[in-house]
């Protein structure tokens, strides 16, 4: 599988301007790809006055990542703010090709942000699947949290692998994550490599937002190993497509089987 990453600014609160930006990059992409990631809140900025910049489920962010996956013909993720039934929601979107829609609201709101006071948090995590990759998107802060983000690994016998699977294969999260805290940005995506047994991919922006935080990028994808494999730099303007190597991750979880070992547990949202 290939995966895009678009490591971009944001205009402050203007939709038109970040469609177009958007818009643009895509459409410079020369490479095939199945995945294009954009960051948390794409067409807004990480921005605490949803009444400005929300926009129905139904409205032209989303419209305009359908014709973009359907041009591009690869799936297409970002998070955008969204009104429903009279509330506010920090929205990932997965749209594929064919206009197909899987959605997921962000868990984790960023209190210190005051975002927990203007949206709503989400209770279901989704798994998403590209040829045979099962991918699970998650939303910036979520980052933090190990038990919400944790592959969980199915077997009927405890001690083989040949009758169990992993819940996902990739786990992707989308992000506006602060310079000022680059350091856990990139060190907690490497320990949900490594503790998942899967590969990671962080998107973050670059560039300064309205409230004057600068944002770094620092975006990567990172194999079951915890080694970064990408070559995108910080506080540039990129785009980079990846290959995953599908026979190199199953043979990593069979020479190395953390799985066996994971602890059982119920989560109760």
């Amino acid at each position: 599988m290939k995966l895009t990453l678009i490591q971009s600014k944001l205009f402050w609160e203007d939709r038109p301007k970040n469609l177009e930006h958007f818009t643009a990059l895509i459409a410079s992409i020369k490479e095939e790809t199945d995945l294009i990631v954009l960051p948390e809140m794409f067409s807004s900025g990480f921005s605490m006055n949803p009444k400005l910049v929300a926009e129905p489920a139904d409205g032209e962010s989303v419209n305009w990542l359908k014709k973009m996956a359907a041009e591009k013909n690869a799936v297409i993720t970002g998070s955008l703010a969204i009104e429903e039934k009279g509330y506010y929601y920090n929205r990932l979107y997965w749209v594929n090709p064919s206009g197909d829609i899987k959605t997921y609201n962000k868990r984790h709101l960023f209190r210190m942000a005051k975002e927990d006071s203007f949206y709503k948090s989400g209770d279901q995590k989704i798994i998403t699947q590209i040829k045979d990759w099962r991918i699970c998107p998650l939303v910036c802060y979520d980052l933090r949290f190990p038990v919400w983000s944790r592959n969980k690994f199915n077997s009927t016998k405890h001690s083989d692998l040949k009758t169990g699977s992993w819940e996902f294969d990739v786990l992707l999260y989308v992000a506006n994550w602060p310079e000022i805290r680059t350091y856990p940005w990139k060190q907690l995506l490497i320990a949900r490599a490594i503790e998942n047994q899967c590969y990671v991919v962080g998107l973050n922006r670059i560039g300064e937002d309205g409230n004057g935080f600068a944002h770094s990028g620092d975006s990567v994808v990172i194999n079951p190993r915890g080694e970064v494999i990408s070559k995108t730099r910080a506080n540039e303007e990129s785009i980079e497509t990846i290959s995953l190597d599908k026979p190199y991750l199953e043979e990593f979880r069979k020479l190395f089987p953390v799985g066996l070992d994971a602890d059982e547990f119920n989560l109760n949202c």
